[in-house]
């Protein structure tokens, strides 16, 4: 029944009728359209070209001109509400039906859409809102469109003028917003909502690789944009939140040689001790960071994009790490407490070292150890072997040393306590034990090798039942099994093999 109203509702909007109709008729197709089920009368080339004829996408024609003409006409308020209803109608249709999306790339969808966003300056906010939408939905859908979107229609430059008008940016330099006035009113609700649609669709439109300068320079403008919108703040904090995400999302698919843009603003000036770089957009993302670790769940998709950024911010700009590792590493001074035990955004991330989640604890893992500039000894220092032993394994590091990447040859200054206490310090745990009683200081030689023979018989059966397999680390610093290890001499014949 409900495929048969489906059909019923088509032939009424392909005829010519009142938009007091056409707009009912919507309505009813939006709601059937949430099931999968009924949605075969309306993937059709003349369902799809029915919908985006309402829709003013006028899919299927050739020519821009007439796209943009017909945005520019005046249309009453009822016309408009039947524009966004087949817009809502397309979106429900594309996202649930794969012979939908297979039609929106045979009748070029597509250029309809970018012809829409070429009037984003003239556009009512639901028509903006989900145009956007369905540039989001179709990118996202089909991987082959994304090339059309980006190479033919030149997508990445129409969203990002979206952008720049939504966010009402002045530029005062090639690469550089002007900031916003702090008196002014919070971003209003329906240009925050244009604004993450936007950041959505450049997102998937910036995951593949690029490359040539005219993608760096359009990559350089989106992050002076999203540098702006990190300094703003909408009608709620959740709201602000959940912008500042999407921007950090799509700041991950920049090139990292474009984050220079988030410290470089000559204009404004910043601050000497970091060479003159403005960290303020750093400080947002250290605090977007803090309060995301706060929360204590959803760490994969809310966490470790903000924590890759600033990694690839920090092996890449020396200043953004010095900036960071002043708040995440301050000296040590304490170091009678584990590393993990705190308040502290090190004790924080330390726990984090040693999650469930891998993909979690190896990003908060790989973070702590650029800002220790990939020295396995300061890494150390911070966090104890212990919580770092997955990061050193992965790495192929547990004998010492550092990762690839080369750092300034800046030192790092120990705290007088640290020095004293420093060998004190168990390095498994990270911190200054209290003296434990040797359990066995009264044992007899007898009962001592009873107790070693009962150990090594106890490891035997776990190794023999596969419970557990006893591993060595090579000279590379990898793991490999024991008997490996063994088999392979050392470089230093006269040392005992561990």
């Amino acid at each position: 029944m409900r495929i048969k109203l489906c059909q019923g509702v088509l032939s009424v909007l392909g005829r010519q009728v009142q938009p007091s109709c056409q707009k009912t008729c919507l309505e009813t197709l939006r709601i059937l359209s949430r099931d999968k089920r009924v949605l075969g009368p309306v993937a059709t080339r003349e369902g799809m070209l029915i919908l985006g004829g309402l829709a003013r996408l006028n899919p299927g024609e050739e020519g821009d001109e007439n796209q943009k003409n017909g945005q520019e006409d005046t249309q009453s308020e009822e016309e408009e509400r039947v524009v966004v209803e087949a817009l809502k109608c397309l979106c429900n249709v594309v996202y649930n039906s794969p012979a939908a999306q297979q039609v929106c790339v045979d009748v070029q969808l597509a250029h309809g859409l970018c012809a829409i966003l070429h009037t984003a300056r003239t556009w009512h906010h639901e028509v903006g809102l989900f145009t956007l939408r369905l540039v989001f939905l179709l990118s996202a859908l089909r991987p082959d469109v994304r090339g059309v979107f980006r190479r033919e229609l030149h997508a990445v430059r129409l969203l990002t003028e979206v952008l720049e008008f939504t966010l009402d940016v002045s530029w005062v330099g090639p690469y550089e917003a002007a900031p916003p006035d702090p008196q002014a009113l919070p971003m209003p609700a329906e240009d925050n909502e244009r604004t993450m649609e936007a950041l959505k669709a450049l997102f998937n439109l910036t995951l593949s690789d690029t490359g040539g300068e005219e993608d760096d320079h359009q990559f350089r403008i989106i992050a002076a944009i999203l540098r702006h919108l990190l300094m703003l703040k909408t009608e709620t904090e959740d709201k602000t939140e959940e912008a500042h995400s999407h921007a950090i999302n799509l700041l991950n698919n920049l090139p990292v040689s474009c984050l220079d843009v988030l410290i470089d603003v000559p204009v404004q000036g910043g601050l000497e001790m970091y060479s003159g770089k403005n960290l303020d957009a750093i400080q947002m993302l250290i605090d977007f960071m803090a309060k995301r670790m706060d929360k204590g769940s959803n760490y994969k998709e809310g966490l470790t994009p903000v924590l890759s950024l600033l990694t690839e911010g920090s092996r890449h700009h020396r200043e953004i790490r010095r900036f960071i590792k002043a708040q995440v590493l301050p000296p040590l001074k304490d170091v009678k407490i584990r590393p993990e035990i705190g308040t502290s955004t090190r004790n924080k991330l330390v726990r984090l070292m040693t999650h469930v989640d891998m993909g979690v604890k190896q990003t908060a893992a790989e973070f702590l150890f650029v800002l220790c500039k990939e020295s396995v000894d300061n890494l150390l220092k911070y966090t104890g072997y212990g919580n770092a032993a997955g990061l050193l394994v992965a790495r192929g590091l547990l004998a010492g040393g550092r990762g690839e990447t080369q750092y300034s040859d800046d030192e790092d200054s120990d705290t007088e306590e640290y020095k004293s206490a420093k060998p004190f310090i168990n390095p498994i745990t990270g911190h200054v034990e209290e003296p434990m009683p040797n359990p066995i200081e009264e044992m007899t030689e007898e009962q001592k090798e009873y107790e070693a023979q009962k150990l090594v018989n106890m490891f035997d059966k776990l190794s023999r039942q596969n419970v557990i397999r006893p591993m060595g680390v090579m000279p590379d610093g990898t793991l490999a099994p024991l008997e490996e290890t063994l088999c392979d001499p050392p470089d230093d014949s006269g040392s005992d093999s561990d």
